[in-house]
């Protein structure tokens, strides 16, 4: 099984992609998609779908996952969080496959046991469990612990 994780973002969206075999995990691929700061805040969300559809077309996952948005201080960062989460869901949605959501702290603690792990904790397991693993950066790193903990869930519903 294939499986897309992705961390939104309007200035940076992670993406990661893991496939699952049995209980073996691989690395497929990462990457993250950076918009246009000068473009329109609709022209962004185009080049977000775009590259995300690029990226389902190319890897062609069975399943996807987001990171569930968090309350930030500004307001405004949080709706053009869950502006840039919409799209990307609706990217994966709209290839028909299916999409989960997790929140942060559920995504730390599959990966080091703690919801309030750092992002280093993380970027660490990330390198344990997929040996060889090049990030391509701190969201990549983000969006393949979504795909990891995607896949550890579909085990435990099955």
């Amino acid at each position: 099984m294939i499986i897309l994780g992705i961390d939104p973002g309007l200035t940076c969206t992670g993406w990661g992609i893991v496939s699952k075999s049995g209980s073996n995990l691989r690395h497929v691929a990462n990457g993250q998609i950076r918009t246009n700061a000068k473009a329109s805040m609709a022209e962004r969300l185009v080049e977000l779908d775009s590259a995300l559809a690029a990226v389902i077309l190319e890897h062609r996952p069975d399943s996807g996952a987001v990171e569930e948005v968090f309350v930030n201080v500004n307001p405004q960062s949080t709706l053009k969080l869950g502006q840039a989460r919409g799209v990307a869901m609706l990217s994966v949605a709209r290839a028909g496959i299916p999409v989960a959501e997790y929140p942060t702290k559920v995504i730390k603690k599959a990966l080091v046991g703690t919801g309030g792990a750092e992002k280093q904790q993380v970027q660490h397991m990330l390198k344990i469990l997929l040996p060889g693993v090049k990030l391509a950066g701190e969201d990549a790193a983000d969006a393949l612990a979504v795909a990891i903990t995607h896949a550890n869930m579909l085990g435990s519903h099955r």
